[in-house]
């Protein structure tokens, strides 16, 4: 058993430019179901992993910053409040969408926050630091990497 769970980490993780990269993890384009926010599944799957022992430091690093504490600086609460949430509701999925319910806004003004992550890297300032990372990846060439949600999908093989 320990074995194939090992094999199942090593299937699912292989090491990039910035460390380990996992290829499990959902999108950032891939929405909430019940809310519509962008990158929530995302942030409640990396949740999952670092409860469990299982994010690597490389994503550690920005784990409750960067996407995460965009989105909850957004939203009014704080990323480890969710990280809380998550840890007690464990497995108990209705459990989890209800409290979350509770915990978020009323108004979630999806719209701004969806428009927000798509563009993020767009601006003049993010569209420099954009283009280092690119050129630190070794993929500079790439004018189809527009944004850093694009960057994410293409380090973790979504965008070939």
């Amino acid at each position: 058993m320990a074995n194939t769970t090992l094999m199942n980490e090593q299937a699912q993780q292989n090491e990039g430019p910035t460390g380990a990269i996992l290829h499990d993890l959902p999108s950032p384009y891939l929405p909430h179901q019940a809310t519509g926010l962008l990158h929530l599944p995302r942030f409640i799957a990396k949740i999952r992993k670092h409860l469990a022992g299982e994010l690597p430091p490389s994503y550690q690093r920005n784990f409750c910053h960067g996407f995460d504490g965009f989105l909850c600086a957004h939203l009014g609460i704080e990323p480890k409040a969710v990280v809380q949430l998550v840890e007690d509701c464990g497995e108990d999925e209705a459990l989890f969408e209800k409290r979350l319910r509770e915990m978020l806004p009323v108004n979630l003004a999806v719209h701004v926050w969806n428009r927000e992550l798509v563009q993020r890297g767009m601006s003049e300032m993010g569209s420099q630091r954009l283009e280092e990372v690119k050129t630190d990846m070794g993929i500079a060439h790439r004018k189809d990497i527009i944004s850093f949600a694009d960057l994410i999908d293409y380090d973790e093989g979504r965008l070939k």
